[in-house]
């Protein structure tokens, strides 16, 4: 697969004039996209914002090399540096605010700031190179945040779910899912897939939440 997975790429799908934002709306949901340097999070947010996301990235240069290791992601040449920003509307009343976190171990430091109320996240994994989302998961499982996990497709070879939980130690409660982060349906499905899992852990806890 060609470098149109990158995080620099943007989809083909995703519309030139997006749908303003209603002034009803009154109830943010905030949700996180994490994960490795490279995975895509930029991509996701651009496939399936409805304005034209906020985006921090600048031109990686060759000073850059000696810090970030691009062998992987060679077709890369822009990277996050604060925050991508992105919005969905639910309803006439309730939006769902997307951030895309920097993947670089250099910016980590944001992520806590980017954490703090967060409905949930979702965990942006290129399965080619699946050790750069441990910190993220670890992160996420200190915070207490729930969260799924994407398996962006970068064409690599293939893995079936067990060995992709296996590698990321992954609790079986935690879904898992396949993506293509160009693509603004199943970034959307992402996203489904993120709320019904907050929403059956919601439920699960509630009775304990009403003692």
């Amino acid at each position: 697969m060609d470098s149109a997975t990158s995080e620099d790429s943007v989809t083909s799908e995703t519309p030139d004039t997006r749908t303003p934002l209603g002034a009803s709306a009154d109830n943010g949901l905030k949700i996180v996209v994490v994960g490795g340097f490279g995975v895509g999070k930029t991509t996701l947010v651009r496939s399936v914002s409805e304005i034209r996301p906020l985006s921090t990235e600048e031109t990686m240069t060759r000073a850059g090399e000696t810090v970030d290791d691009i062998s992987e992601v060679r077709g890369k040449s822009a990277t996050t540096v604060a925050f991508d920003f992105g919005r969905i509307s639910l309803d006439t009343r309730n939006i769902l605010y997307l951030f895309g976190a920097p993947g670089q171990e250099r910016f980590w430091f944001l992520w806590d700031r980017l954490f703090a109320g967060t409905l949930g996240a979702v965990v942006l994994v290129d399965t080619r190179r699946i050790d750069d989302s441990w910190y993220a998961i670890d992160r996420l499982e200190r915070h207490g945040t729930p969260f799924i996990v994407a398996c962006n497709d970068f064409g690599g070879p293939a893995h079936t779910p067990e060995q992709i939980r296996a590698a990321l130690d992954l609790d079986p409660h935690v879904p898992l899912i396949d993506c293509d982060a160009r693509s603004r349906e199943s970034s959307k499905r992402v996203l489904i897939t993120l709320v019904e899992h907050l929403k059956s852990l919601y439920v699960s806890r509630a009775p304990e939440l009403a003692l």
